[in-house]
């Protein structure tokens, strides 16, 4: 799965990944591989992006929207920082 995190200055992160957990506003919940389109506004909170099934990233926001599409994951955030 293809994945892409933009804000509106730059392109934070882009790259194949096995998944993501995102903060949504109902709960948190995970996109992975092959994963049925969507889309949904995320709150703050952590986005983990599960590089492989035992590594990982973190990155703090503050809120935003993800859509999911043809195995492509487009994270749109207005703040977010390096957890």
């Amino acid at each position: 799965m293809t994945l892409e995190i933009l804000t509106p200055e730059k392109k934070l992160y882009s790259g194949d990944v096995y998944g993501v957990q995102l903060p949504g506003i109902t709960g948190l919940f995970e996109v992975l591989d092959k994963h049925a389109p969507l889309v949904s506004a995320l709150e703050k909170g952590n986005i983990k992006i599960l590089k492989s099934k035992t590594t990982f990233e973190n990155f703090s926001i503050s809120g935003g929207f993800v859509e999911v599409l043809n195995n492509k994951a487009t994270v749109l955030v207005e703040d977010v920082e390096e957890a």
